[in-house]
C-alpha cells in the first residue's frame, strides 16, 4: 500500500512537471521574449491545479468505487468527469490570474477557454486511461496471484483429505468393520464396501475442482459418517438438518467434510458414551449458514489448527469479505459455523 502511494504521488508530480516542461520549452523555441516572470508562476499554478484537481477525481472515483464498475457503464462516467474536472482547472487558473493580474483582458476570450478546456479535458483522458490500466494490470496480477494461491491450498486440502481417507488407521478400521460383518450381515457390508468405494471416488473426483454443490459435499459426508458408524456403532449419533433450497449453493470442496472430520476425531472418537453430530444449513435474508455441532471441549490439536487454518484461508481468497468462518464452544458442544453472504444461485 505505501509502495502504490508513492508511486501515484511519483507520477503525479513527475507527469504535471513534465507537461508543464514541455509548454515552457515550447514557448523558449518559438516566443523566447514570453518567457517571463508571469509565464513561471502560470505554469506552476496550473501544476498545482491540474495535480490538486485530478487527485480529487481520483479519491471521487475510489469513493464511488467506479474501479470495480464494468467497462461499458464506466466510460460515459470518466468522460463527463474529465469535462467538468478540465472545467474547474480552467476556471482555477483564470481566477488566480486575474487575481494576480498575470494576464491581459483582452486575452480572456470565450474561443481560448473553450479551447482550453477542450484540451484539458483530452488530457485528463488520457490521464484517466493510464490511471485504469494501471489499475487493471494490478488488479489481474493480483488475480493471478490469488488464483495461484488458490490452487496451492486447494491442493493442500485435497492431499489432506485424501491423506485422511487413505491414511492405514481409516482403511483398517473400515476393512476390519467391513471383515466383521461379512459374517453376520454380509448385506450390510456388501453395502459398506460400495460406501467406502463412493466416497474415494468422490473425494478424488471433488477434490478437482474449485467449488462443488451443497449436496455434493453433503453426499461426501453422509458416505464418511456411514462408514464411521460402521465402527462407532451407538456412540455415534448423527443429526441432520437440512435445508434443501441450498443444495445448489456452491462451496468449496471439503468444507463440511473436514469440519466433520474434525468433530469425529476431536469429539466422538474422545467422549466415553460417544456422542451426536449435528450438521445445519440454512439460511437467512443475508446470509448461508453451514453449522457442524458435536460434544467436547476446544483443543490445541496441531491437526485441527492446520485444517482450519487451510479452510479460513481458502475462503478469504475465493470469497474475500464475502465468508467467514468461526469455531467456538457453547456449552459442552463445540460449534464450528461458515458463513456464506447470500446470494442467488
Amino acid at each position: 500500500m505505501q509502495t502504490s502511494r508513492k508511486l501515484y504521488w511519483g507520477a503525479q508530480l513527475l507527469g504535471w512537471t513534465g507537461y508543464s516542461s514541455l509548454i515552457y520549452f515550447a514557448a523558449y523555441v518559438n516566443k523566447p521574449e514570453d518567457i517571463t516572470y508571469k509565464l513561471i508562476v502560470q505554469l506552476f499554478l496550473m501544476i498545482f491545479f491540474c495535480l490538486s484537481f485530478t487527485h480529487l477525481m481520483r479519491w471521487f472515483m475510489l469513493k464511488r468505487n467506479w474501479l470495480n464498475k464494468k467497462l461499458v457503464g464506466l466510460i460515459p462516467r470518466l468522460i463527463i468527469i474529465s469535462i467538468s474536472c478540465g472545467i474547474l482547472i480552467e476556471y482555477s487558473l483564470r481566477l488566480s490570474e486575474s487575481l494576480l493580474n498575470l494576464n491581459d483582458q483582452e486575452n480572456l476570450n470565450i474561443g481560448q477557454i473553450i479551447i482550453n478546456i477542450f484540451a484539458l479535458t483530452l488530457l485528463i483522458i488520457c490521464w484517466n486511461g493510464i490511471y485504469f490500466t494501471f489499475h487493471f494490470f494490478q488488479k489481474s496480477r493480483q488475480q493471478e496471484i490469488d488464483n495461484l494461491s488458490l490452487e496451492a491450498s486447494k491442493n493442500e486440502i485435497e492431499l489432506k483429505n485424501l491423506r485422511s481417507q487413505l491414511n492405514p488407521h481409516f482403511l483398517f478400521n473400515s476393512l476390519n468393520s467391513i471383515r466383521a460383518l461379512i459374517d453376520i450381515q454380509p448385506s450390510s457390508a456388501k453395502h459398506a464396501v460400495t460406501t467406502l468405494s463412493n466416497l474415494l471416488r468422490k473425494s478424488l473426483i471433488s477434490g478437482k475442482e474449485n467449488l462443488i454443490t451443497l449436496e455434493e459435499e453433503i453426499e461426501i459426508v453422509h458416505n464418511y459418517l456411514e462408514l464411521e458408524k460402521i465402527r462407532f456403532e451407538e456412540r455415534l449419533q448423527v443429526e441432520w438438518e437440512l435445508d434443501e433450497t441450498l443444495n445448489n449453493f456452491h462451496i468449496p470442496p471439503f468444507s463440511i467434510q473436514l469440519l466433520t472430520e474434525n468433530a469425529v476425531k476431536h469429539g466422538i472418537s474422545r467422549e466415553i458414551n460417544g456422542g451426536t453430530i449435528l450438521i445445519r444449513t440454512r439460511k437467512d435474508e443475508t446470509n448461508i449458514y453451514i453449522i457442524v455441532e458435536n460434544p467436547g471441549q476446544l483443543g490445541d490439536s496441531p491437526d485441527t489448527g492446520i485444517g482450519i487454518s487451510n479452510n479460513k484461508r481458502r475462503l478469504a481468497i475465493q470469497y474475500k469479505e464475502k465468508a467467514d468462518f468461526s469455531l467456538v464452544q457453547v456449552g459442552d458442544k463445540v460449534v464450528a459455523t461458515i458463513k456464506f453472504e447470500y446470494e442467488d444461485n
